[in-house]
């Protein structure tokens, strides 16, 4: 569709031309292509977290590529991360001095792994190291972000280069690959996308993540107003897309990316 014909489309149109987008790119199909394929490459619930979440902080630049380094990564720890993470010895992370993707370098891959380290011997699920900052009633996951960048870089040797992988509302940050992981993570439809293994946060307190792409259909459907983009940004979309499904709102990240990567909306 032409932006003429939503400039002063009723709320009803709208919601039914997202709705079915959603339905049209909420599919098994559009897996391969997309850096969720990763996590949909193992079955336990902690590698899929591992590698999930490893995937989402990696997930910038050409989703070919994204793909192609995600999977040259876990084929280091034999793709079983979380066992990896258990019982690595030190000889084992020689092989990882020579990962990088992009800005994200063999300092930043080593900190990954001693925190990831950490975390499991310490817990089950890295769902603790977000659910412990967030309560009920809190309107978004704003603060499980900033609790999680506490923890994160709370270990003695934690390198400042490596902050900048690990967004964090508090400074201002859209936290568009942190907000994509926790919704493959949350969301729990049953289109076989998203995973919906984690249980503390619900899907109405998401936020959409604000990529290139949906950022600019998203403006192209005023859904969002606000010049930069940033957290008070992924807020404002979110609350917009809250008219649609107060209970899932973040089901249109979907038909947002779809309309931006696919159609070139």
């Amino acid at each position: 569709m032409k932006d003429k014909e939503f400039a002063g489309a009723r709320f009803e149109d709208l919601k039914v031309f997202l709705d079915r987008k959603v339905e049209e790119y909420n599919q098994p199909a559009f897996i391969p292509d997309d850096p969720v394929s990763i996590p949909h490459l193992f079955t336990k619930k902690q590698d899929i977290e591992i590698s999930g979440f490893w995937a989402a902080v990696l997930a910038w630049g050409k989703r070919k590529t994204i793909i192609r380094k995600c999977r040259e990564l876990f084929a280091l720890m034999d793709n079983a991360p979380h066992d990896f993470m258990l019982h690595h010895q030190e000889n084992d992370l020689k092989p990882f001095l020579e990962f990088k993707h992009r800005t994200f370098n063999a300092t930043d891959t080593l900190y990954f792994i001693e925190f990831l380290s950490w975390f499991y011997k310490n817990h089950q699920s890295l769902e603790e190291g977000f659910s412990a900052y967030i309560s009920e009633g809190d309107e978004h996951v704003g603060p499980a972000l900033e609790g999680f960048h506490r923890l994160f870089f709370s270990l003695p040797d934690a390198p400042s280069r490596t902050q900048k992988h690990i967004a964090t509302p508090a400074r201002k940050a859209a936290c568009k690959r942190l907000v994509m992981f926790l919704r493959w993570m949350v969301r729990n439809d049953r289109q076989g996308v998203d995973f919906g293994i984690w249980n503390t946060i619900k899907p109405a307190q998401l936020i959409c993540p604000c990529d290139v792409h949906v950022d600019r259909v998203a403006r192209k459907l005023g859904l969002i107003q606000r010049k930069q983009t940033d957290w008070l940004t992924a807020l404002e979309l979110t609350r917009n897309l809250k008219m649609f499904d107060p209970e899932d709102p973040v089901k249109y990240d979907f038909a947002l990316f779809g309309l931006g990567v696919e159609e070139k909306f």
